[in-house]
């Protein structure tokens, strides 16, 4: 074995204005957040996926081939897109801790994007008059009302092959997409893939695990560890 570095290893991304744009709205949502690339097989490109603070998976695919499936540093990758530069920064593999949802997915719906936008902003709306003026009468911290409204279902959709199986879309898959500017022209897609709901716009994706899955469980008669 050698002494010395290695030659440096690029990050492979030709789409810089679309990485960076989300990196950018990443970064300002969570400043310490970690992204992991993941090349799309054959075609070129690489998928950024993130995790919001609100514990939702955001995606969004983008021209150019990472160096195998790497996790770094949001900011410092955000730095070096902004610098002109080709590096990858440092690798943090192990602070990924998070499952991703299945490749193959199926679409149950599709919502108007104007409609996404009403709910994201009505949700936003009674955020600030329950932090500014209380819930029925009692005041009430900013963060209790923000999880109550991140946790409600926003949209319910019955799939026309399981109409005993309806869709849970939660706030938390409604924000993510807006905040994340992934909204554009046309619909968004509801989409189920395992035990995932994704919201899918133009510009990128966020998915959850369904709400059931989210709900706790006793866990009576289970050994620890």
């Amino acid at each position: 074995m050698t002494g010395g570095a290695g030659p440096a290893v690029g990050h492979g991304l030709s789409g810089v204005a679309d990485a960076g744009a989300f990196l950018a709205r990443l970064v300002r949502l969570d400043r310490g957040a970690l992204v992991r690339l993941r090349p799309v097989p054959d075609a070129g490109r690489t998928a950024l996926w993130a995790r919001l603070p609100w514990e939702v998976l955001v995606v969004r695919t983008v021209a150019g081939s990472a160096p195998g499936d790497v996790t770094v540093a949001a900011a410092e990758l955000l730095g070096e897109l902004e610098a002109g530069g080709s590096a990858l920064p440092r690798r943090r593999d192990d602070g990924w801790r998070w499952a991703l949802p299945p490749a193959a997915s199926r679409a149950v719906e599709a919502l108007p994007a104007d409609e996404v936008r009403r709910i994201a902003t009505a949700a936003a709306g009674t955020l600030r008059e329950a932090v500014a003026h209380g819930v029925g009468g009692r005041a009430v911290g900013q963060r209790m009302v923000r999880d109550a409204l991140l946790d409600h279902v926003a949209v319910v959709v019955t799939p026309d092959d399981a109409p005993d199986a309806p869709v849970e879309v939660s706030q938390r898959l409604v924000q993510g997409l807006v905040r994340m500017g992934f909204l554009g022209p046309g619909d968004v897609q509801v989409r189920v893939a395992g035990r995932w709901v994704g919201l899918v716009g133009p510009y990128g994706a966020t998915w959850s695990r369904k709400v059931a899955e989210l709900a706790l469980r006793p866990t009576v008669g289970r050994p620890k560890g």
